[in-house]
């Protein structure tokens, strides 16, 4: 039986051959790891990358479904963001495989 480390790296690999940016991995760990949520300032500050970049993975994260995000109000209003579990999202991608396959296999049958 592997590390959990390992584990997260098969899963990064497949994550990777799926198109996520390697900006958008760490985020993603960096989320996992520390299993609180983060707001965009905190994740710079912590990954020392632009704020515009970071802003642009969380996005895309979030669209993904990998990233849950909560409306937070502290005088300002904004958001705070954690990770998905890596066990939600492997069932996510398979679904959304299995549907595309669906998807072309009966216009595959139409077409023939």
């Amino acid at each position: 039986m592997g590390s959990s480390s390992d584990l997260y790296s098969r899963m990064e690999e497949l994550l990777k051959s799926l198109g996520l940016k390697k900006g958008e991995l760490r985020i993603y760990r960096l989320l996992l790891e520390r299993g609180k949520p983060m707001r965009i300032t905190e994740i710079q500050r912590e990954l020392r990358i632009s704020e515009r970049s970071v802003r642009e993975h969380v996005l895309n994260l979030y669209r993904k479904g990998m990233l849950k995000r909560s409306l937070i109000e502290r005088g300002w209003l904004g958001y705070t963001y954690t990770a998905v579990s890596p066990a939600e999202v492997l069932e996510r991608i398979k679904s959304v495989i299995l549907r595309k396959i669906d998807e072309l296999e009966h216009e595959l049958e139409r077409s023939n």
